[in-house]
C-alpha cells in the first residue's frame, strides 16, 4: 500500500490547481481522473474577465483572483516552455442608449478600480467589429488555453506517477478517523473531491446545491475580424490566431441535450453576427457541463462529519480565474494557518446537510 498526504479526485481546473499547490508545498499527492470530453475544463475558452454582466459588476475578489491567476499561468509557461495565458483587452460592446446611460451613471463611482481602460461611446473603427453604441475596454483580462494547460500538467503527472487515469469508485473508499483507504493499495491522510458536475452523484456531498449547467461553444473562421481583443456582448468571441475564434457559450438547464444542438449553433451564430459585420464559417461545435451554485460562489470545505473528506468545486464559468487563488487559500486552511472564506465555505449550506440526515433517518 502506498501512502499519500492527499488523494484528489478529478483533474479539471479545480483538481489540477489543488494538486499543483499541494505538491509545491511538499506534500505527496495522488490524483485520480477519467478523461471527460464534455467537462467544463475541456470545453471552456478559458476567459478571464473581471467585469461581467449587463450591470458591469466587478467580479468577487477580482484584484486578488486576477493577480494570483496571472502569476500562476506565467509560472506554468516558464515551467513547460509553452504559451498559456494571452493577456488581451476585452471589449464589452454596448447594446442600447439605455445601456450607455446606465454605464455612465455607474462609472461616476469608479466601481471597477483599475480594470476599465476606456469607456468610449463614439469609438474609432475596429476591423470587422460592430460598435453601434460604443463599448468598454477592460484590461488585465484575456484568456487561457485551458486544454493545453491541463494536458501539460497531466503529461507530467503520468510520467512522474502522481496522476492515474482511472474512474473513481466510491464504494471502494474506506473513510476512517485518521485518513482514507482506497482499493486496498492507496492510503491518504485526506481526500479532496474536485469532480465538477459529477459531484451530484458524490455520496459525501450530494446534499450540496451543485447544479450542472450545459453549455455549447462554436469554433469559427472569420477572415475580416480583428484579433486584437476579446469581444463580449451576450456571448464572448475569443481570438485563437490564424483567423480562428471561439464563440460561447450557451446556458441550458435540465433536461439536457444528448449531443450538440442546432439551437445552440443558431443562437451563437446570431450573437456573433451582432458583433461583426464580416462573414464567418463554423468549423466546430462542442458541449460541456458546468458545475454551478445558486449563489455563484464555489463550494469549498470539509465534510461536517468527516474531517478527512473535503470538496473544492462549483467554479461555474470562472474556473480559470478563481482556481489558482482558491487552491492556495484552501491549502492554507488545510494546514491550519487560515480560516476559510465564508463566501465559499460549504457551511453556508449546513441546513441542507441537516435536512438530508433527517430524510435518511439518521438524525432525530
Amino acid at each position: 500500500m502506498t501512502a499519500y498526504d492527499y488523494l484528489i479526485i478529478g483533474h479539471g481546473i479545480a483538481g489540477a490547481t489543488m494538486a499543483y499547490e499541494l505538491r509545491r508545498r511538499g506534500y505527496a499527492v495522488l490524483v485520480l481522473d477519467t478523461a471527460q470530453p464534455d467537462s467544463a475544463s475541456n470545453v471552456a475558452a478559458g476567459l478571464m474577465n473581471p467585469v461581467a454582466g449587463q450591470r458591469f459588476a466587478l467580479t468577487w475578489r477580482a484584484d486578488e483572483l486576477m493577480t494570483a491567476a496571472t502569476a500562476f499561468y506565467r509560472e506554468l509557461e516558464a515551467r513547460f516552455g509553452l504559451p498559456f495565458f494571452f493577456e488581451v483587452p476585452i471589449l464589452k460592446l454596448l447594446s442600447s442608449v439605455a445601456e450607455q446611460n446606465a454605464l455612465l451613471a455607474r462609472s461616476a463611482d469608479n466601481p471597477w478600480r483599475d480594470f476599465v481602460q476606456e469607456i468610449n461611446l463614439n469609438p474609432a473603427p475596429i476591423e470587422g467589429v460592430r460598435q453601434d453604441f460604443g463599448g468598454v475596454t477592460i484590461r488585465r483580462g484575456g484568456y487561457v488555453s485551458l486544454r493545453e494547460v491541463l494536458a501539460a500538467l497531466a503529461a507530467e503527472g503520468l510520467q512522474k506517477g502522481w496522476l492515474r487515469c482511472e474512474t473513481f469508485a466510491p464504494q471502494q473508499l474506506v473513510v476512517e478517523p485518521g485518513g482514507v483507504t482506497y482499493k486496498e493499495d492507496v492510503r491518504a491522510r485526506h481526500i479532496i473531491f474536485c469532480e465538477g458536475a459529477a459531484a451530484t452523484q458524490n455520496p459525501y456531498f450530494n446534499w450540496l446545491p451543485l447544479r450542472p449547467n450545459q453549455g455549447e461553444v462554436l469554433d469559427v473562421e472569420c477572415a475580416g475580424l480583428s484579433q486584437a481583443q476579446v469581444l463580449n456582448k451576450g456571448a464572448y468571441v475569443v481570438p485563437l490566431g490564424q483567423q480562428q475564434f471561439r464563440v460561447g457559450a450557451t446556458y441550458r438547464r435540465p433536461p439536457f441535450a444528448a449531443s450538440i444542438t442546432e439551437q445552440a449553433r443558431q443562437e451563437l451564430s446570431q450573437k456573433l453576427s451582432g458583433m461583426t459585420d464580416q462573414p464567418f464559417s463554423v468549423t466546430g461545435q462542442r458541449m460541456g457541463m458546468r458545475p454551478t451554485v445558486p449563489d455563484r460562489k464555489p463550494l469549498v470545505g470539509t465534510h461536517p462529519a468527516l474531517p478527512v473528506v473535503s470538496i473544492c468545486n462549483g467554479f461555474g464559468s470562472k474556473g480559470v480565474m478563481i482556481a489558482p487563488r482558491l487552491a492556495a487559500h484552501f491549502a492554507d486552511v488545510l494546514e491550519g494557518t487560515a480560516e476559510l472564506w465564508p463566501e465559499v465555505n460549504i457551511r453556508r449550506y449546513s441546513a441542507l446537510y441537516t435536512a438530508s440526515l433527517f430524510e435518511a433517518g439518521l438524525s432525530s
